[in-house]
């Protein structure tokens, strides 16, 4: 994974060579709000990529010790994150699959939590749009979110949600294979909590259901983000936050913005997942594959828009 821009978080990593459990720390690869990513090694000096549980509001560490600083008042919320991170990370560890990060390990150490996850090599998303300033083609755009799809399928198949699908956390493999990274069941769980947490949804992305709408969350809140990925690699930037489109939606449609580029079905595709109400979205990930595999289909079809009774919001 390449190094990302470091947030100014001003807890400290762990430092280099840094011992933890069976792995010896190189770097640090990102950092922040919620956790740092190390690059590390394993006995046998293979590389892998290590994310450590510290939110900043919570905890802090500046001197030599590794242990974090929790105060008191914070250490309830923290246990509660920390318990949802790693309850995550032994979900994740359950999932094999080409086009979702591979958990290796997952431990905890220095009144904290970790997960090894495999390291992959090559750019996120984010970075492949902002370094093709020209259009992302529609057979490379069909290409990637089919493989995606495949990976969110089989996560949502183990009764999870992604809950943060963003061109940040979709990383390109050097063979342009798509990795699903970065799960935020847990930033969930910590601005659950009531306490300020930057980032717990990344505006543009987070469905309507993830911030005021009151809506039930389900597979149709992860179609929503995949929409609003999609919508990111044509526009070449975030689209209107869903907060803001709820009073008088202003999101000029793919349809309409770029009908002379694409093709309708991919644009209609965009427009259907990122609708506002949970009910008017594809209620599966194999109703958006059926659309980028090329099968026909009838957006304004009713029975693509049925939401079994349990999953409706009360």
């Amino acid at each position: 994974m390449s190094s990302q821009d470091i947030n100014s978080v001003s807890n400290r990593p762990l430092a280099p060579d840094f011992r933890l459990g069976d792995y010896r720390i190189e770097k640090r690869l990102s950092q922040g709000g919620f956790a740092i990513v190390y690059l590390a090694h394993d006995e046998q000096d293979m590389p892998v990529a290590i994310k450590e549980y510290l939110p900043a509001h919570l905890a802090q560490r500046h001197g030599e010790s590794p242990l974090p600083i929790v105060s008191a008042e914070h250490q309830a919320a923290f246990n509660r994150g920390m318990l949802s991170f790693f309850e995550e990370s032994r979900l994740l560890a359950h999932l094999d699959h080409p086009n979702v990060v591979r958990v290796l390990d997952f431990f905890r150490a220095n009144q904290t939590a970790y997960l090894v996850m495999r390291y992959e090599r090559g750019r996120t998303l984010q970075e492949h749009i902002q370094k093709h300033q020209g259009e992302l083609s529609e057979s490379f755009i069909r290409d990637v979110f089919a493989r995606l799809l495949n990976g969110l399928r089989e996560v949502h198949m183990h009764k999870l949600l992604h809950l943060d699908i963003k061109p940040a956390n979709i990383y390109l493999r050097t063979d342009g294979h798509p990795v699903l990274l970065d799960f935020g069941a847990t930033r969930q769980v910590l601005g659950a909590s009531g306490l300020p947490l930057q980032a717990v949804h990344t505006p543009g992305f987070a469905a309507p259901e993830q911030i005021q709408s009151g809506e039930a969350e389900g597979p149709w809140t992860d179609v929503y983000a995949v929409g609003a990925t999609l919508y990111a690699c044509l526009a070449k930037g975030t689209p209107l936050a869903a907060d803001l489109r709820l009073p008088k939606d202003q999101l000029e449609p793919a349809q309409q913005r770029w009908r002379t580029r694409y093709s309708l079905q991919l644009l209609e595709l965009i427009d259907w997942c990122m609708q506002l109400p949970t009910a008017r979205r594809p209620q599966s990930v194999f109703a958006l594959q059926k659309v980028l595999h090329g099968d026909l289909l009838d957006l304004v079809d009713p029975a693509w828009f049925e939401m079994p009774d349990a999953a409706k919001p009360p």
